[in-house]
C-alpha cells in the first residue's frame, strides 16, 4: 500500500464513517436539482470546450473543439496514388469496425449469404467492446418489461432520444441475450441456473446481465470465434481514410490504409456499414479517458464529409468512476457495477453527497461539484477526486463478494499494491462513451444510401446520457439489424464506377468559409502521445 499520509488520513475517517453510510440511505435528486447541477457543472454544459461546425450537414452547429477540428482537416487520401478504376478488393458488404457491432454485423450478413469483408485498424476485437465490465442490459425477466426498460432509457437520456430507435433496443434486448447465449456467452447464473441479474444507474429493474467484471470480453471471445468460423474475409491493421461513392451518390467502398506501411488500396462493395467506435482518444477538454487506442471518431469523420448528419455531437459521456490513483491506473474504468453492489461515493471526509445510482451523467457533475466548488476532494499530483467505498460491499454481501463479483477489478489493484477488500480507491470522471453520432433509422440506414452505421459511431439511440449496459445491447441489436438489411440491399446493387467528388466538394468549402485546417489531416486513425495527451503537437494548435 503507498496512499500518501495525507491520503490515508481521509482512509481514517473514511472507516470511522462505514457504519453509520451502510445504514445511511442518500436521497434522490429532483428534476430541477439535476437540470441545474448539470448545467453548472457537467463538461457539456462547459461552452468554452465547444466550436462551431462551418460547412456540411450539421453547419452552424456546436461540437467539441477536438471533433471540429478534426471534421475541418483535409483528407488523407494521396489522390495521386489512387486509381479509382481498379478494385483491390471487390465484395457484396464492406464492415469497416472489428469490435462487437462490426463483428455482430459480419456474422448475421454471413448468415445471409453475402460476400463480406471486415476491415479493423487494429487486430479483430481491439475496441471499447472487449473493455465493457459491467454488463448488458434486457428486459427478460419475471416482474420487468420492454416498456419499463424503454422508460428508463428515455429518461436516462433526458427524453431527447429517438424514440423509435430506443423502442428497437428495448423490444429487441431479450433476443439479443438469447442470440449471445446460443453463441456460447457465459452469463452469469443462479444457483437455480436462471440468469443473475443486477441493478445499473438509472433503472427502475434488476435486468443487467453479467459475466464477473469482464461482461464486453466474454461477449467479444464469442463474436470473435464466431467470425473466424464463418467464411469473413478479415483485414486487420488496415484503416478506412475515405468513403467511396458511385455515379449515382451511393456509398459503394472506401479507400483503405495499411496502418504500417500507409499504402492505400480501394475497396469496392454494394453496401458498406460503419462501426468505427467512438471517440474517447480525442481526449475532449483534456480528460483522461477509457477508450481503447483506437477510439478516433473516424466514422464519423469520413461519413460526415460523405453527407451524413450528425446528432447529439456535443453530448459525451463522462464516466463518473475513472481510477484517479494509483497514476498508472489514471483513467482506467470501475465499473458502475461496484456501485450496483454497494459500494458508495464518499468525500476527502467520508460523507455521502449524492446517490451512487443516480444517471452517469448526475454522478459526474456532482463529483465535479463536490472536488472543484466544495473544496472536499483528496488532492493527489493529477487533481482532487472522491473515493469510492469498496469496502462496503463486503459490508452489504459478505466476505469474498467482491473476489466474486469483480475478479478482474480485485486483480488490476492488487497488481498495483491496492487491495480494494481493505480501503476505497480515488476516482475522478473519465471520458467514456460517444453519447453522440451518426444519424440512422431503424434499419441503420445513414442519409447516404447503402451506407448503414452501428454501434457507438451512430447517435439517437441514447439521447445526451446512455444507462449502463444499454451500450452492449445497442451493439448486439443494431449490429445484428445491420449485419441483415446490409446483406439484403446488396442482393439489389450493381457496381458503377466509383468517385471521391464529395470529398474534393467538402475541402472546397471549407477553403471558401476560409475554415480549412490545412496543418492537420483527418481522420486521426491513432493518437500520437509525444506531443501531450490530445495527439496534437502544440504547433498544431
Amino acid at each position: 500500500m503507498y496512499y500518501t499520509k495525507e491520503m490515508m488520513a481521509s482512509v481514517a475517517r473514511v472507516e470511522a464513517l462505514r457504519e453509520k453510510n451502510l445504514h445511511r440511505e442518500q436521497k434522490r435528486m429532483d428534476a430541477d436539482e439535476i437540470n441545474q447541477l448539470l448545467r453548472d457543472f457537467h463538461p457539456d454544459g462547459l461552452r468554452f470546450g465547444m466550436d462551431t461546425i462551418t460547412v456540411g450537414p450539421n453547419r452552424g452547429e456546436i461540437a467539441p473543439k477536438e471533433l471540429v477540428r478534426l471534421l475541418h482537416a483535409k483528407g488523407r487520401v494521396p489522390r495521386e496514388k489512387i486509381d479509382l478504376s481498379h478494385a483491390d478488393f471487390i465484395t457484396d458488404v464492406l464492415i469497416i469496425g472489428g469490435g462487437g457491432a462490426g463483428a455482430a454485423a459480419a456474422i448475421e450478413a454471413s448468415r445471409l449469404g453475402a460476400k463480406v469483408l471486415l476491415v479493423t485498424k487494429l487486430r479483430l476485437g481491439d475496441s471499447n467492446t472487449i473493455m465493457a465490465e459491467g454488463g448488458i442490459q434486457a428486459a427478460d425477466k419475471e416482474g420487468d418489461s420492454p416498456i419499463l426498460h424503454y422508460l428508463d432509457v428515455m429518461g436516462g437520456g433526458h427524453f431527447c432520444n429517438d424514440p423509435q430507435l430506443v423502442r428497437k433496443l428495448v423490444m429487441e434486448g431479450p433476443e439479443a441475450i438469447a442470440w449471445l447465449c446460443d453463441m456460447g456467452v457465459m452469463f452469469d447464473k443462479e444457483a437455480d441456473g436462471t440468469m443473475a441479474t443486477t441493478h445499473g444507474g438509472g433503472t427502475s429493474c434488476q435486468r443487467m446481465h453479467s459475466a464477473a467484471d469482464y461482461t464486453g470480453a466474454e461477449i467479444m471471445h464469442s463474436l470473435r470465434d464466431e467470425v473466424l468460423f464463418h467464411d469473413i474475409a478479415i483485414e486487420e491493421f488496415t484503416a478506412a481514410i475515405e468513403i467511396l461513392k458511385d455515379a449515382k451518390g451511393r456509398a459503394a467502398g472506401a479507400i483503405l490504409m495499411d496502418i504500417e506501411t500507409e499504402v492505400c488500396k480501394v475497396a469496392q462493395a454494394k453496401t458498406v456499414i460503419l462501426a468505427t467506435g467512438g471517440s474517447g482518444r480525442l481526449h475532449f477538454q483534456g480528460f483522461p479517458t477509457s477508450n481503447h487506442y483506437g477510439a478516433t471518431a473516424d466514422g464519423l469523420v469520413i461519413a460526415y464529409r460523405a453527407g451524413v448528419s450528425l446528432v447529439f455531437q456535443d453530448t459525451m459521456q463522462y464516466h463518473p468512476t475513472g481510477v484517479l490513483f494509483p497514476e498508472q491506473l489514471y483513467g482506467a474504468l470501475v465499473t458502475e457495477k461496484v456501485r450496483s453492489l454497494g459500494a458508495n461515493i464518499l468525500n476527502a471526509e467520508g460523507e455521502p453527497f449524492v446517490n451512487p445510482l443516480e444517471t452517469r451523467d448526475v454522478v459526474t457533475a456532482a463529483i465535479i461539484r463536490e472536488c472543484k466548488e466544495r473544496g472536499k476532494g483528496v488532492c493527489t499530483r493529477l487533481g482532487s477526486g472522491v473515493w469510492l467505498d469498496f469496502p462496503m460491499i463486503e459490508k452489504k454481501r459478505g466476505a469474498g463478494a467482491i473476489e466474486k463479483y469483480l475478479p478482474a477489478m480485485f486483480r488490476m489493484f492488487r497488481k498495483n499494491k491496492v487491495d480494494i477488500r481493505q480501503v476505497p480507491v480515488l476516482v475522478y470522471p473519465t471520458l467514456h462513451y460517444q453519447n453522440g453520432g451518426l444519424k440512422i433509422d431503424t434499419n441503420c440506414a445513414t442519409e447516404v444510401e447503402n451506407l448503414y452505421a452501428a454501434g457507438e459511431t451512430t447517435g439517437g439511440i441514447h439521447g445526451r446520457n446512455r444507462l449502463m449496459g444499454n451500450s452492449l445491447l445497442d451493439m448486439i441489436v443494431y449490429g445484428r439489424c445491420a449485419g441483415q438489411e446490409a446483406a439484403r440491399k446488396s442482393k439489389k446493387v450493381d457496381f458503377l464506377p466509383l468517385t471521391l467528388d464529395h470529398l474534393f466538394n467538402y475541402e472546397r468549402s471549407l477553403e471558401d468559409t476560409g475554415t480549412l485546417e490545412r496543418d492537420i489531416v483527418s481522420p486521426m486513425l491513432l493518437p500520437d502521445y509525444r506531443f501531450g495527451r490530445s495527439g496534437v503537437s502544440e504547433s498544431e494548435k
